[in-house]
């Protein structure tokens, strides 16, 4: 396998066996960009333990994630495996009570 399919087999195995899984510059403790901290904050606000990704620490996963599901910027949150989008599509879903529904859906199994 080549560089490009070794960072998509490892984002495939981290987003379906982990219910909630972040993909950010930085992590959620010390974010390296504003939308990236405002995606944790988020997460945060829901109660939920998830998997966070510093992207900026995985130069494959930096230069492949945008592949893996045909978007093209940082943060990314995936729920069960499926993109839900960025910080902006996550605080919308928030404030709509809708992202908390879709993780307590997630984690119920």
């Amino acid at each position: 396998m080549d560089e490009k399919q070794i960072a998509l087999e490892q984002i495939r195995k981290t987003v379906t066996e982990n219910p909630v899984v972040l993909y950010m510059k930085g992590t959620p403790q010390f974010p390296q960009y504003g939308f990236s901290g405002r995606a944790a904050q988020v997460l945060k606000a829901c109660n939920v333990g998830f998997v966070a990704v510093n992207v900026l620490e995985d130069r494959g996963v930096y230069d492949y994630l945008k592949f893996y599901a045909d978007f093209p910027t940082f943060p990314q949150l995936y729920i069960k495996g499926e993109l839900i989008g960025g910080s902006d599509i996550m605080k919308d879903l928030y404030d709509r009570g809708e992202l908390q529904q879709m993780i307590a859906d997630a984690l119920a199994g």
